[in-house]
């Protein structure tokens, strides 16, 4: 079946991992994204280990369902080619520093002029306005200035960053989501716009109990290691065999836990009779928690409290994950047939659609695989009226 997004013309001008994440999630579901790389070189992420017969890994996993040319926009007919591409196009996405395609003579108002309905989306690491825009800034810097460093890591330990990149993937679906808000717009007034987020504000808006606690204490929230801001018992807990998370912060759940643990008389202790006592006395209550679990396996307490509905699950390994059979039975583990590294297995499409759903189509493009087929056939689609 068609994807939701079929006919949907997408030039993806950027590189690394946020920008080409975001023209993914339009692939996926039908777009006809076209990538648009440096001649010759192509996009950074090309040069990323590990890598299948030559080609990336990384690259191939979030550049599947697109199409790829290469242009030197220091050029000028290539430029040329270029806003001929956009005059075709529904949505151009770019991920330079602020300012560069406008001194390129490709900026928006530019591009605006020959194509009033494009939608012009552009993703930095730090926005295009406000005294850091025409800094350069990565996923590591972004997730340190965002608070999310200084929360994460044991409790007495140095700040930790994450080591997924969460601020590239978060600015991504946010761009994405944006790019589909203008979509929507666009089909009341005729008229594109400028689309445009930052690692920065990705990564910040993910701060949604550290933002209540600071507006509500004008503290700084403190580094609590494993332990949730607002719910416990929440967090991953150590068995004889290895480690399991428990969501057991409902107090139905709380009160069915400590009977599974064989501690019923924690359901009156006044330390532990609400979620907020819980909260407030996390670390005592986890130890008995801890003490008990000990002694027995993962499987023995997974099985107690799935059968009394408590949500909890074994901590996996990633050879765990890409064989587990709810992954595998949701199609989020998928092989693709590539014209060089051969059969390579990708993410799947996480959002699922009944009636047109995302599909992963074809694998990601070798450097300039669709040179003769884009650049010497008319535009990509009729310019809009």
């Amino acid at each position: 079946m068609p994807g939701a997004l079929e006919g949907l013309v997408v030039l993806d001008l950027t590189s690394l991992l946020s920008g080409p994440y975001a023209a993914m999630m339009l692939a996926d579901h039908g777009a006809d994204v076209i990538k648009v790389e440096r001649k010759g070189k192509g996009d950074d992420a090309r040069r990323m280990p590990p890598f299948v017969e030559g080609e990336s890994a990384p690259f191939m996993i979030w550049n599947r369902n697109k199409r790829s040319v290469e242009l030197d926009l220091k050029d000028e007919g290539d430029r040329a080619r270029l806003l001929d591409m956009a005059d075709g196009a529904d949505v151009l996405i770019e991920n330079f520093r602020p300012g560069t395609l406008d001194r390129l003579g490709l900026g928006y108002e530019v591009l605006k002029a020959r194509n009033p309905r494009l939608i012009y989306a552009a993703i930095s690491g730090f926005g295009q306005t406000g005294p850091y825009a025409s800094r350069g800034g990565f996923d590591l810097m972004t997730q340190g200035m965002s608070g999310l460093m200084s929360t994460c890591g044991p409790a007495d330990g140095p700040p930790h960053r994450l080591p997924i990149a969460i601020s590239d993937v978060a600015a991504g679906m946010f761009l994405a989501f944006g790019i589909l808000a203008a979509v929507e717009a666009r089909h009341r007034t005729g008229r594109g716009q400028i689309v445009e987020t930052s690692l920065l504000e990705a990564a910040t808006s993910f701060g949604v109990y550290e933002a209540a606690h600071y507006s509500a204490l004008g503290t700084r929230p403190e580094r609590i290691g494993q332990a949730h801001r607002g719910s416990a018992p929440y967090q991953c807990i150590a068995a004889s065999d290895g480690y399991m998370t428990i969501g057991a912060a409902q107090q139905n759940f709380w009160e069915r836990f400590a009977d599974i643990i064989g501690r019923p008389e924690l359901k009156d202790d006044p330390r532990f009779r609400t979620n907020a006592d819980r909260v407030a006395n996390n670390t005592v209550l986890i130890g008995m928690i801890e003490a008990v679990m000990r002694t027995k396996p993962k499987a023995h307490w997974l099985a107690a409290m799935e059968k009394a509905g408590i949500p909890c699950g074994p901590v996996l390994n990633y050879d765990e994950v890409f064989t587990d059979p709810h992954i595998l039975a949701r199609d989020m583990y998928v092989p693709t047939e590539h014209a060089r590294a051969g059969t390579f297995n990708t993410l799947g499409v996480t959002v699922k659609l009944s009636e047109t759903p995302g599909a992963v189509r074809t694998a990601a493009p070798t450097l300039g695989q669709h040179n003769d087929e884009i650049l010497n056939s008319r535009p990509a689609a009729a310019r809009k009226s």
